[in-house]
């Protein structure tokens, strides 16, 4: 190979790279990363039976807050 294709393949690289450095330190300051519940309910619930019914449960609470709520 030719030197100028081992400079071109490497500043490719480097352009990439730092694109990715950059998506993800954006991702980071957004809060992609941040969903702590996602993580708490791996642990709680051990199959995905209990995290549907967990779900479902969740889903009959916010239906009966709309249902008792009543604006003044």
């Amino acid at each position: 190979m030719s030197s100028w294709v081992i400079a071109m393949m490497l500043g490719v690289s480097v352009f990439l790279g730092s694109i990715a450095v950059v998506a993800l330190m954006w991702a980071i300051k957004k809060g992609q990363f941040d969903d702590e519940e996602k993580f708490l309910n791996a642990v709680k619930f051990d199959t995905e039976e209990d995290l549907n019914d967990a779900a479902n449960l969740e889903r009959k609470k916010e239906k009966l807050k709309k249902k008792d709520y009543r604006p003044e």
